[in-house]
């Protein structure tokens, strides 16, 4: 499977007001400025005269009869919360968070626009008051908010959506209570897929968009149960794909939105074969799988030829099923739909410079494409012949970080165990991935997880041709395979030895290549001996 992509906390809050009044200076959050423009009386008059209110009294203006002082009461701890503490401890102590959570829905629009404000930040970086918000009935006023249709509140409700999301205790509360209301008055229409059909969004719906989407990734990272509820909510993967698919036609792959959405499809497709409907999971299996198992399998030690016959039967029945499955997707079927394989390849080929999308559909596609279920052997084939998805990936491991290496050689490692020609597999990528061994101590080394993966590439190639183990040898691989099965200081390290000496073994087995091995300067014991 491949790793959550939770993002943590939205780091923008609504702008402290004497930030805005005496420097012009944004803070974090572009567009929260428009807030107070023609507005003067309340930026001028309160610059200075902030040094004559405290907190008690401005939580005491919070419940006052005149909307004035209410928003001078939200708009001081806006600006007193932004970045102190302490004052959002004192906040919470004065029972500002239910005065404020009453005035969400004042019929006053800044009112409404400055609770919203104060709140954002008093929930910033504070899981007590995340809580109190909640337990306020928080959640149930924030989306009856949500459908005002002002943007600057609709920013400050999915700003504060966002930063609740952070919290692993909130997240499946957030699910059950947010999902459907959301996706109806935010993604669907934001994300173009409704009437329109492309997107068009103003910059502050950007914005607004950009804090949903942040959200689900932040709800994706979390349980089973909620990962169902989404997958489940008519019109969120709609929405997701949709917004991909329309960013990647008009050239906007970089766009953080995009990353967001990316990173949600990654996160739905985690143990995706073992959380899909049973109806749907049989409609994929079809008769492939019987009692001895199944047809593919990661092969370790053994030589495991098909007969041309079997390849033949289990082609024809994969087509008549690729047919079906790929008729007009909808909801969570989008992720397994082979269309999907498309999308991830053209993120991969396109996105230049924003790599947490490059690494999210690389785990995604990682998803799809794990373990033993006959689906992801399907979807393998595809990416490898129809897609033509090796090159693009290892374009991207040349230039790869540690996180995308984990997902880019798990996503290889899945695709080698499904690839009907292992000759030409092994052509193409034996010599990128002996580059990223370590052959000596002073050798920069990935990850032991990454290690082990590359060496389950080789051995899955090895079992079945004899190309890879000869470009292993080309390629100067056995040096840095004997020292990686030499290495045993640590369990890590233990793994990957062992992986190592696994490989080594079964190289034994090409009794050709055995003159090859001696001129390297290795015996029979090197390679067996464990």
């Amino acid at each position: 499977g491949g790793a959550f992509l939770g993002l943590g906390e939205h780091s923008s809050r609504a702008p402290s007001v004497r930030s805005l009044a005496e420097s012009g200076h944004h803070l974090a959050e572009p567009r929260a400025m428009e807030m107070y423009n023609g507005h003067g009386t309340l930026l001028g008059h309160h610059a200075g005269g902030f040094d004559d209110i405290d907190l008690p009294s401005a939580v005491k203006y919070l419940i006052a009869s005149d909307p004035n002082l209410q928003v001078l009461g939200a708009a001081y701890l806006q600006h007193k919360c932004y970045s102190d503490s302490s004052a959002k401890k004192q906040a919470r102590s004065l029972q500002a968070m239910p005065k404020l959570v009453k005035l969400f829905n004042s019929p006053n629009q800044e009112v409404q626009r400055h609770a919203t404000g104060a709140m954002r930040n008093l929930i910033y970086d504070n899981a007590e008051n995340k809580l109190a918000l909640v337990e306020e009935n928080g959640i149930y006023e924030l989306m009856r908010t949500l459908r005002e249709p002002d943007d600057e509140l609709r920013k400050n409700v999915t700003g504060i959506l966002w930063n609740l999301s952070s919290s692993d205790s909130l997240k499946d509360r957030l699910a059950r209570d947010t999902l459907e209301q959301l996706t109806d008055l935010v993604l669907v229409p934001l994300s173009g897929l409704g009437a329109s059909g492309v997107i068009q969004q103003n910059p502050s719906e950007a914005e607004i968009f950009y804090n949903s989407t942040g959200f689900l990734r932040n709800l994706s990272s979390a349980s089973q149960q909620t990962r169902q509820k989404m997958r489940e909510c008519h019109g969120l993967v709609d929405s997701m794909i949709h917004y991909v698919n329309s960013s990647l036609e008009v050239g906007k792959s970089e766009d953080k939105s995009v990353e967001n959405a990316v990173c949600v499809l990654r996160n739905l497709s985690y143990r995706l074969y073992d959380e899909m409907p049973p109806s749907s999971l049989q409609r994929l299996e079809g008769h492939r799988r019987n009692a001895g198992g199944t047809m593919t399998g990661e092969l370790v030690g053994c030589f495991s030829p098909q007969s041309k016959k079997a390849r033949e039967h289990y082609l024809n029945a994969d087509i008549v099923t690729f047919t079906e499955v790929s008729k007009d997707p909808k909801g969570m079927e989008w992720l397994w739909n082979p269309q999907i394989v498309g999308i991830y390849n053209r993120l991969l080929q396109r996105c230049e410079l924003n790599k947490h999308t490059t690494e999210a559909a690389s785990g995604a596609l990682q998803n799809i494409t794990a373990g033993d279920r006959r689906w992801a052997g399907v979807l393998s084939r595809l990416a490898l012949e129809q897609e033509r998805i090796l090159n693009p990936v290892l374009d991207r491991v040349r230039t790869a970080d540690h996180h995308q290496l984990r997902s880019l050689t798990g996503l290889i490692r899945n695709l080698s165990r499904h690839a009907r020609n292992k000759d030409e597999m092994s052509t193409k990528v034996v010599s990128h991935l002996i580059e990223k061994l370590p052959g000596s101590v002073g050798d920069k080394a990935p990850p032991a997880d990454v290690i082990v993966n590359i060496i389950a590439v080789l051995n899955n190639l090895v079992v079945e041709s004899p190309m890879a183990a000869r470009d292993i040898v080309y390629f100067d691989g056995l040096r840095k395979l004997f020292f990686i099965k030499k290495r045993r200081d640590s369990s890590d390290n233990e793994k990957s030895s062992r992986a190592a000496a696994s490989l080594l073994g079964n190289m034994w087995q090409y009794t050709k290549l055995h003159r090859d091995y001696k001129v390297k300067g290795y015996r029979k014991e090197d390679f067996l001996s464990l």
